[in-house]
């Protein structure tokens, strides 16, 4: 069965209030334009989840819903997971191979740099120096259920941020 992995960088967050904790720094103008923007461009490719798993940083769980409601995933259905907040590459794999068989799409949100570490894992025809805010990653791989999942077999078929989209003049 085809499998479609796709990650998503958290979008441009604030850095307004010195004295707010990195967990708690929520989007700034342009994360909250970027998010949806992303989506948009998923939706246009047909890329659509079965699932949303998100950091649960608040510029993570922020970027999950803008997305979840451009694509029109229900965001009380986004799963939020403590692990995945600036988390080594291993925690990519464990929610991975955790993921239930009915699963054929899932959208991660999380955190660089270990999320650009993991992506650089996923094939060995793909490398990214650094995931911009909002980056995603579409990978596929022909699996029978995510548990079988193994770094550097997925065919990379996506890679796309939100700078690309606007005018550089």
């Amino acid at each position: 069965m085809q499998r479609t992995l796709v990650l998503i960088r958290h979008a441009k967050s604030s850095w307004s209030d010195p004295s707010e904790k990195d967990f708690d720094r929520p989007l700034n103008e342009r994360g909250k334009k970027d998010a949806p923007l992303m989506g948009d461009e998923l939706k246009k490719r047909n890329i659509l989840p079965d699932a949303i798993i998100s950091s649960t940083a608040k510029r993570a769980r922020q970027t999950a819903k803008r997305i979840a409601k451009v694509v029109g995933f229900d965001v009380e259905q986004i799963q939020q997971l403590d692990s995945l907040y600036l988390c080594e590459p291993s925690a990519f794999k464990e929610v991975i191979t955790n993921l239930e068989s009915t699963v054929k799409t899932v959208f991660i949100i999380a955190h660089n740099p270990g999320i650009t570490e993991f992506a650089n894992q996923l094939s060995n025809q793909f490398r990214v120096d650094d995931m911009p805010t909002c980056a995603i990653i579409a990978a596929q791989t022909s699996l029978k259920s995510w548990q079988e999942f193994n770094e550097g077999t997925m065919n990379v078929t996506l890679f796309e941020y939100p700078k690309q989209f606007y005018d550089n003049n």
